[in-house]
């Protein structure tokens, strides 16, 4: 077993699914509305923390890492054009250039979404915005759901459950470990953060 994915990422990547599918569920309705609003909030808030976690985090969580992967898009038109996409190597490089695809999509769509959320609730445009909303809130389901779908795949093409690293942050094999730390610190403040800004607003805003 070696490590390689740290405590603090998880603990984002778990918050920011469940902020999404508590948002989801409760979009439609009047009685929740608040935490549908709130979740939404903590959506963005995550996503800056991404972006700062990106700059000044590990190494394999830099932007810089995510932003090369999506180069390899050349490589795979040339393959495509080759006729070689199909061997087992490019199918790998294919599905991880897509699983990294589908990620940057997933944050770049949470602006516009909660923007337009934003705009929704304070009723500062017309029912236009509604539209708007919804839209990219079933894009990011449909996101979601081929990001599912491609944890499976490269989950098979590698012979290793890609989903159990983010639970457990291990993968199984030898190797060395990718990552040094859990940073702690930075797990409890970002869980002690979330917790803090869910409960003042839902509680304490007026």
């Amino acid at each position: 077993m070696r490590k390689v994915v740290d405590a603090a990422t998880r603990t984002y990547h778990w918050l920011f699914a469940a902020s999404f599918v508590g948002a989801y569920i409760s979009a439609d309705s009047e009685k929740f509305r608040l935490l549908h609003v709130t979740l939404g909030y903590t959506m963005i808030g995550l996503l800056a923390f991404r972006l700062l976690w990106g700059i000044f985090g590990p190494r394999h969580m830099r932007l810089s890492g995510m932003f090369r992967k999506l180069q390899g898009f050349r490589t795979l038109v040339e393959a495509l054009r080759s006729g070689q996409w199909m061997q087992t190597t490019q199918l790998k490089q294919s599905a991880n250039l897509m699983m990294t695809s589908i990620i940057v999509l997933l944050l770049l769509s949470v602006i516009p979404l909660t923007l337009s959320g934003y705009a929704v609730y304070n009723e500062l445009a017309g029912g236009w915005l509604e539209d708007v909303h919804e839209f990219f809130g079933e894009f990011m389901l449909f996101l979601v759901l081929t990001h599912l779908v491609m944890i499976a795949l490269v989950s098979l093409l590698r012979r290793s459950n890609l989903a159990r690293s983010m639970i457990t942050g291990y993968v199984a094999g030898p190797g060395p470990d990718l990552i040094k730390s859990d940073y702690r610190v930075v797990t409890a403040t970002l869980l002690l953060g979330v917790t803090a800004w869910m409960t003042w607003y839902i509680f304490f805003n007026e």
